[in-house]
């Protein structure tokens, strides 16, 4: 059984030669357009409109959409790039642990400020949609909005809504917190490095911390910190919420 499921093609190819051809081409395809999309955002001297993670989506969904490719042709032939997620999450807790000192102190602030942030973003969205005459599906699509798209799309699939428009959502806040965050933290004169990298990472999740990493190593770490546990605390209380409802 195991040795049959290894050699099964993935769908919707019909043989490992096709399966091999796609993932060459749209492998290439992603990294020709993340090192235009770098490029790019050096050029305009790291303008947060211009993130990285943002143009480069946009890039790849311009040539699929160019080439009328779909995206359960695309997903399947780029999946090896997935294994590198696990060594990258890893190498995010490096600069992480340079801060542990000093995690030790504030990790009840960190936690009240986690708690909140967490709440106010699924409720905000859960709000902002009902008044808009937003459906139960719409409404569960975007509550988990501020977590990564790994959480977002399973959480919001499990309590009926679309992974598709929480994909979409997920992309959107992440872009928007990016692009927004820094004027709004100098109007609030947030200038600790720690404080400004939670508050990013805990709204614009990765998009927000891929950014943060550039900038500054400290608040880029404190953004990981905060992506990840808000991650945790979406997929806690997202159903709590809902079992009063």
């Amino acid at each position: 059984m195991i040795a049959a499921d290894l050699m099964a093609v993935p769908a919707p190819f019909s043989s490992w030669a096709s399966f091999a051809l796609a993932a060459a081409l749209w492998i290439a395809v992603t990294c020709l357009a993340y090192w235009l999309a770098l490029r790019l955002s050096r050029r305009m001297k790291g303008n947060p409109v211009f993130v990285p993670v943002a143009t480069t989506s946009l890039m790849v969904m311009a040539v699929l959409w160019i080439s009328q490719t779909p995206y359960a042709v695309y997903a399947p032939a780029t999946k090896p790039l997935n294994w590198w997620v696990g060594p990258a999450t890893v190498a995010i807790a490096i600069p992480l642990y340079g801060q542990l000192e000093r995690l030790k102190r504030i990790w009840k602030p960190l936690l009240i400020a986690l708690l909140i942030g967490s709440v106010v973003a699924m409720a905000s969205a859960i709000a902002i949609a009902w008044a808009l005459g937003g459906s139960w599906q719409t409404l569960m699509s975007l509550m988990p909005k501020s977590a990564t798209m790994p959480i977002a799309m399973p959480m919001s699939e499990r309590f009926g809504g679309l992974p598709a428009l929480a994909a979409v959502a997920v992309v959107i806040t992440g872009v928007f917190g990016t692009v927004i965050s820094h004027p709004l933290l100098r109007l609030l004169k947030v200038t600790d490095p720690a404080a400004r990298g939670f508050a990013i990472g805990l709204t614009a999740h990765a998009i927000g911390m891929a950014r943060e990493l550039q900038v500054n190593p400290t608040s880029g770490s404190f953004a990981a910190l905060a992506m990840g546990l808000n991650a945790i605390a979406t997929a806690v209380l997202m159903p709590l919420a809902l079992a009063w409802v």
